[in-house]
């Protein structure tokens, strides 16, 4: 946790650097635009338009080094319980790799390679069953990531399987998903880390009944005798663990459904991709280190130019679950109010995170981001080369890219108060060579320890979710009253009260 000095510090450079534009800053220091990018892998990073001087990055650097990031990232690997408030490991990076030196986080990664084994031969069961689509059940971090998996690299290999992902307990989705599909060539996948979310086990209810028998319905939990108990043979069971949080579980059998779509090779290749983010972030000197530079300049954006928003724009249309997939694991991760040790914060953390794939939204909110009042950092984040075979159209979208993020930061001055652009709008650009299973297992390892950095700079809690919990709780409650039961005024808020009348009386 950084101290007030650190803060004080920060401040200070902020105040320096916004009397010079973003383009002044670059004007100012040779070489900019390369001694403010990195490449590693098929990814390359370009920082130089956020609006920080060199100077103030160094310094920013090496408080980060003093801080002790370096045995906080250690006790990440090694299995360490700094969840503090539930009292847990966190070991996700053992579902990619075996940096942990711990004996728990080597029994960890074994564990995570049982459940592939497991996997692959569950595949060739559902092939020779006949098989042909997959109902995901699952919300939050059993949807959103490996959902994007799928959408980003499905296609690349050809797949027996048809996979289709179900997150809202709306029985209109519902039934619009099993509309075509057969119960007797269908595989129902309830994908619940507590196997207690109430909108998994909703639909799971309707499948099970839907199936023609329970033989096809199974399980990715942590909670294996509920899965029982609901119905569902313990043969049936794919793993996760009590040390996964659910925002980081892509990395799991918990994308079991990704990978009935894309094939084992590419989700081994993902794993293999996010492990070198893995190694990069143990190893790399805080001045190399991208994961650093990003959640440096995260906060500094935030804490330093009291932006209170954040944007991830992918121009790829294969990315466009990108940012939903990054809201959770961000602001789910960064959304506390108090320290680990339960005082107040005295920064503010977590930035509201907007996005969605760049060329639509250049016609939706870019107007926004170029004339409104108020800046919004941004991530934008291309693919060199295509995968397709339309150059002209990938031409135009890369141009696109470069233009809004040239525009953003350079503006335009004219007569017209209309026409004209204020500029100084920072942005960093992230470069996928190709979108290849590696490539995007790098990308996102990348947030999630960004996430960690920006969590340890602030003292908070990145692993815990507390604030999900009150609402569920509440919801409880007022389904016997949404049901029709009569209603107990003493008991309900009066907002509530007249709001179940007006459903109760439609």
């Amino acid at each position: 946790m950084w101290t007030p000095q650190d803060w004080q510090v920060l401040s200070e450079h902020a105040a320096r650097c916004r009397t010079q534009a973003i383009s002044q800053i670059i004007d100012a220091e040779p070489d900019r635009a390369q001694r403010f990018s990195r490449s590693l892998g098929p990814l390359y990073f370009n920082f130089a338009r956020q609006h920080i001087d060199a100077d103030a990055m160094a310094d920013l650097q090496q408080r980060l080094l003093a801080s002790g990031i370096e045995a906080q990232i250690k006790a990440l690997f090694d299995g360490e319980r700094i969840n503090g408030s539930e009292d847990r490991s966190v070991m996700h990076t053992a579902l990619r790799s075996d940096f942990g030196t711990s004996d728990l986080a080597r029994a960890a990664h074994r564990s995570a390679q049982g459940a592939l084994a497991q996997m692959e031969s569950l595949i060739s069961h559902f092939r020779a069953q006949g098989i042909t689509d997959i109902v995901s059940v699952g919300i939050g971090g059993s949807d959103l990531g490996p959902r994007l998996v799928m959408d980003a690299l499905a296609g690349d290999t050809p797949s027996p399987f048809t996979v289709h992902f179900l997150s809202s307990a709306d029985g209109m989705y519902l039934d619009r998903t099993i509309a075509s599909l057969d119960p007797a060539r269908t595989a129902v996948l309830l994908v619940s880390k507590s196997f207690n979310t109430q909108e998994t086990l909703i639909n799971g209810a309707v499948l099970k009944q839907w199936l023609p028998d329970s033989s096809r319905l199974y399980a990715i939990t942590a909670n294996s005798q509920r899965a029982v108990d609901f119905g569902i043979s313990a043969d049936n069971i794919l793993p996760i663990w009590d040390w996964v949080g659910g925002r980081f579980s892509v990395w799991s059998a918990v994308s079991f459904a990704t990978v009935l779509a894309i094939g084992m090779p590419s989700f081994r290749e993902f794993l293999q991709g996010a492990a070198e983010m893995d190694a990069h972030f143990m190893q790399a000197p805080v001045d190399d280190n991208v994961v650093m530079w990003q959640a440096l300049l995260s906060v500094w954006n935030r804490n330093g130019m009291h932006y209170p928003t954040q944007a991830i724009i992918p121009y790829d249309e294969r990315l466009a679950m990108l940012p939903d997939h990054l809201q959770q694991v961000l602001m789910e991760s960064l959304g506390k109010s108090v320290t680990e040790s339960g005082e107040p914060c005295l920064q503010a953390t977590s930035p509201v995170l907007m996005g969605a794939s760049g060329n639509p939204s250049q016609h939706s909110f870019f107007q926004y981001l170029q004339q409104g009042i108020g800046t919004v950092p941004i991530d934008f984040i291309g693919v060199v080369a295509s995968g397709h075979c339309q150059p002209q159209n990938h031409h135009f979208i890369l141009a696109n890219l470069l233009a809004q993020a040239q525009s953003l930061a350079n503006g335009q001055g004219s007569a017209d108060p209309h026409k004209r652009y204020p500029g100084n709008r920072p942005s960093t650009v992230i470069l996928l060579e190709k979108l290849t299973p590696y490539a995007l297992g790098m990308l996102m390892a990348l947030y999630e320890h960004s996430v960690f950095v920006q969590s340890k700079i602030w003292g908070i809690n990145a692993f815990d979710q507390w604030g999900v919990e009150l609402g569920k709780q509440i919801a409880t409650t007022l389904m016997p009253y949404v049901e029709g039961n009569a209603l107990d005024a003493e008991r309900l808020d009066p907002v509530t009260q007249a709001l179940l009348q007006q459903m109760l009386n439609r």
